[in-house]
């Protein structure tokens, strides 16, 4: 087995499907022993590098994937081929991946956030999918528009302002003026969702490091896909169809954009079981620039164990 490096770009692919260029990262097993198949799919805000750390660890159970998203991570957008990124073209695209790449395979699933909302569409748009799952994880996912913990004047507001920011001329106004990022160093720490995420940050090293990520994950994203998507999941109910498989679910007892409560509430109509922890976490997913360490506790120590005897298998 070729020796394991630490540099992410040792493991980036090109990737192109349906005329759209993007890239995928494929982690060999750490282990040769453990040959199961682990799709990773992100969620917002996304850079294949930025979940580095988290694929590290998850390549210890078995051969990780993780391809952009269309729009997402540098990807080409959906608008390039005349079509919207809503969310049924996301689990589409998504399920075109898994029959391409996956064809005699059976795969472990995990859909962060975001991607476990288009997973979850995905399974639903797809049932004959399901047989190709051993094992689907939830991490910090969510099925409704109201399992967040928004109020109710705030969600009018980011319903009204990412509907507005999708359009193709305040995409355009909104990405040279706010996503400068001189900007963005002097305000975007301010606003109220990011005010909590970068509390985390132990000093100004650490600062000054999620900053530039952050700059990069807003100029590498597709604004509008951005914009649009968030209008989507802020309206999305998935809690129509049922899905024959049971569901591990990894929740933040810090989260500032979920009611855990409503999340597994939801989730328990949509799977067949529901098996839910909560991380002992302040915020709502790993920093953007988490480790292999850092990011260690995102998959808690009864879902190791798990993991290590699918693994085994």
């Amino acid at each position: 087995m070729p020796k394991q490096t630490t540099n992410p770009a040792d493991y980036i692919e090109p990737l192109n499907m349906n005329g759209l260029q993007g890239r995928m990262l494929h982690v060999p097993s750490a282990n040769p022993k453990h040959n199961k198949e682990i799709l990773v799919v992100y969620g917002h805000h996304a850079l294949l590098e930025r979940w580095w750390g988290l694929m590290q660890n998850f390549n210890a159970y078995g051969n990780v994937t993780m391809p952009d998203l269309p729009g997402f991570g540098g990807m080409d957008s959906f608008y390039k081929i005349g079509q919207k990124p809503t969310i049924d073209n996301l689990a589409d695209y998504l399920a075109s991946f898994i029959k391409l790449r996956y064809k005699r395979k059976r795969i472990i699933l995990v859909g962060i956030s975001f991607g476990f909302t288009v997973v979850t569409r995905m399974l639903q748009r797809y049932p004959e999918l399901t047989k190709k799952v051993d094992f689907l994880i939830s991490a910090i996912g969510f099925s409704r528009y109201d399992d967040f913990s928004f109020s109710r004047s705030r969600m009018l507001m980011y319903r009204m302002l990412s509907r507005t920011a999708s359009m193709p001329v305040v995409s355009s106004v909104f990405r040279m003026v706010a996503l400068n990022p001189w900007v963005l160093t002097k305000a975007y720490a301010r606003t109220h969702n990011a005010k909590k995420k970068f509390a985390a940050a132990k000093d100004k090293d650490a600062f000054d490091k999620m900053m530039e990520m952050e700059i990069v994950l807003w100029h590498v994203n597709d604004l509008r896909t951005h914009m649009y998507t968030t209008n989507q999941f802020l309206h999305v109910d998935n809690c129509k169809v049922q899905i024959d498989l049971p569901v591990w679910h990894i929740g933040s007892k810090g989260d500032f954009y979920f009611d855990n409560h409503a999340v597994e509430q939801h989730m328990r109509i949509i799977f067949k079981e529901f098996n839910g922890i909560e991380l002992d976490l302040t915020t709502h997913a790993p920093s953007v620039v988490a480790t292999k360490k850092e990011s260690a506790a995102f998959i808690p120590v009864k879902l190791r164990r798990v993991l290590h005897k699918i693994a085994k298998q």
